[in-house]
């Protein structure tokens, strides 16, 4: 079974790749790589990328030909270490446990790297950024910092949430980017980001087809006042960092499309990897625990591509005016 098996089917919008290997990108807080191959397939050369958890290094470093630094990014040397590699844009997505609804719901420390990704961009200057994380931070006092940061150097911003089911990922998963362009109108990116979206998101048989060989599973509840049985004929549930078994004492829920029983089963560490477009061809390697955090921590390959698509597609107009 492949995770792309209805990748050439999907009817999303993809503009030319020309000019994207001319952009370098450098990947931050990496973890096991979705974004940096998401633009490696909309045509970008990602030329390093950074991140400190060793489990999630290990698996990058399995899967990518350039370097990938292990790196506390608050050291003082990290702004010359990324300069060297003269990115034409920086990537990250920040640790976002301290502001997700399954976190603690409280801004921590970890939250203070949002505005670390931020220095890093303002002093290194790359001509675009991206910044990935959940929506809940559009909230927080950390992304006004953050904005402040850029806007004083000179980016004009896009801030935008994506439904991932949308761009052609079989997940129901909402996340906040905040794109920047330095000398460029704030939300000079919007209509590029808007137009290609789906008039319907994307299930798990519209992507797997039949492939699963099951059209039940089940994903334990942040409580048992929501379901736990979910289709294959909707889009799945966002992947979280963490799975656990079937707990015994899982009565049903009055919205479960089927009871408990052989008709359902658990989703595998591989299937979850998949829903997250990873290909089946992407190795993973570590231990259950870490596997699942690193798969549940990722941008969606699928969505990151059509980020990038998206950049360059504004990009190629851009440039079209000026010739």
């Amino acid at each position: 079974m492949s995770g792309a098996t209805k990748e050439k089917n999907t009817k999303y919008y993809y503009p030319s790749e020309k000019m994207a290997k001319e952009y370098s990108i450098v990947d931050l807080f990496s973890g096991c790589g979705g974004m940096s191959l998401g633009l490696q397939k909309a045509g970008y050369a990602v030329v390093a990328a950074f991140d400190n958890w060793k489990p999630a290094i290990h698996v990058y470093s399995k899967n990518f030909k350039h370097p990938i630094h292990q790196h506390d990014l608050t050291d003082k040397k990290t702004v010359e270490l990324i300069g060297n590699y003269n990115p034409d844009i920086i990537v990250g997505g920040p640790p976002c446990q301290d502001f997700s609804t399954a976190g603690p719901g409280v801004e921590q420390d970890r939250a203070n790297l949002t505005v670390t990704f931020a220095e890093i961009v303002a002093q290194v200057q790359p001509e675009f950024f991206i910044m990935e994380n959940v929506p809940v931070i559009k909230n927080s006092t950390v992304l006004a910092k953050a904005i402040d940061v850029l806007k004083q150097v000179g980016y004009g911003l896009t801030q935008k949430i994506l439904d991932a089911s949308y761009c052609g990922v079989p997940q129901t998963r909402k996340r906040f980017f905040l794109i920047g362009h330095i000398g460029a109108n704030d939300d000079f990116l919007t209509k590029y980001l808007e137009k290609g979206l789906s008039s319907k998101p994307m299930t798990m048989y519209d992507y797997f087809g039949e492939s699963l060989g099951t059209e039940y599973y089940f994903r334990v509840p942040t409580n048992y006042n929501r379901r736990g049985v979910f289709s294959i004929y909707e889009p799945c549930v966002t992947i979280r960092g963490i799975d656990r078994p079937i707990p015994k004492g899982y009565k049903g829920h009055q919205n479960d499309p089927v009871p408990m029983g052989p008709k359902v089963r658990a989703l595998t560490v591989a299937e979850r990897s998949y829903i997250q477009t990873f290909p089946s061809d992407f190795i993973f390697e570590g231990g259950k625990s870490d596997l699942n955090q690193m798969i549940g921590n990722a941008v969606p390959v699928q969505l990151a591509q059509y980020i990038g698509h998206a950049l360059l597609e504004y990009n190629s107009e851009i440039n079209a005016r000026l010739e």
